[in-house]
């Protein structure tokens, strides 16, 4: 592919892990927290209810889509104050919440391959999710991240990636976005201008006609091999 490439932003939900594993141990540790810690919003609220309670709050607060934090911790203060519980426990259900999040398990190609990806040009995180890149242990192979939370807009806007090219401080037209979604990154990206590569684990079809991501790998591994031949 005839282009240059002078830097890198990279989603995280399923592109270097999967995020369902996350999302059902969330559920099952918060249960138990709660459970121990309010037995009455347990009871109120097992796991299916409270799925159910999230989903209703996210549909109904349709205007906070860029900050999955907020309306998380939205979620269980509706919960608490429900159940009659002590709202000061929302900041430990919180925690809970949070530290199990940015628990992940990496796809076996990731972590090697960002390495190697972070070691030719600079990587930006740009992610509509909460993980903490400290916490999870790899902030050391990223210039920067970008949660839509900070920002104010959620991929696909434009506005985010333009954001993330200006503070690497390359065009967009030398940057290549990263990432599984077809929507939310491809497709996103490649109409604010940058380069689009998917990494499409998962072997689903390409589904537009009017936009063709640049790049195409089924690992992250894909990517790191194309970036090293061409240096």
């Amino acid at each position: 592919m005839g282009f240059t490439v002078r830097a890198i932003t990279l989603d995280l939900d399923d592109t270097l892990w999967p995020f369902a594993p996350i999302g059902e141990r969330i559920e099952r540790v918060l249960d138990d927290w709660l459970r121990t810690h309010s037995p009455a919003t347990a009871e109120m609220f097992p796991i299916t209810a409270m799925r159910a309670l999230r989903e209703r709050t996210w549909h109904q607060n349709a205007h906070l889509a860029h900050d999955l934090s907020a309306l998380r911790r939205m979620t269980l203060e509706i919960a608490l104050r429900d159940s009659g519980a002590d709202p000061a426990l929302i900041d430990g259900a919180y925690d809970t919440f949070y530290a199990e999040r940015n628990r992940v398990e990496f796809y076996p190609d990731a972590l090697d391959a960002l390495a190697r990806i972070a070691h030719r040009v600079p990587v930006a995180a740009v992610s509509n999710g909460n993980a903490d890149l400290h916490a999870i242990g790899i902030d050391r192979h990223f210039a920067m991240q970008l949660h839509s939370r900070e920002h104010g807009a959620a991929k696909p806007a434009a506005s985010i990636f333009l954001a993330a090219c200006e503070r690497l401080g390359h065009a967009p037209g030398d940057v290549l976005h990263v990432g599984d979604h077809i929507e939310a990154d491809v497709a996103g990206a490649t109409r604010a201008g940058l380069r689009s590569c998917w990494i499409n684990r998962e072997a689903q079809q390409w589904p537009h006609d009017d936009i063709t991501p640049d790049l195409h790998f089924d690992t992250l591994t894909g990517l790191a091999d194309w970036l090293d031949a061409r240096n």
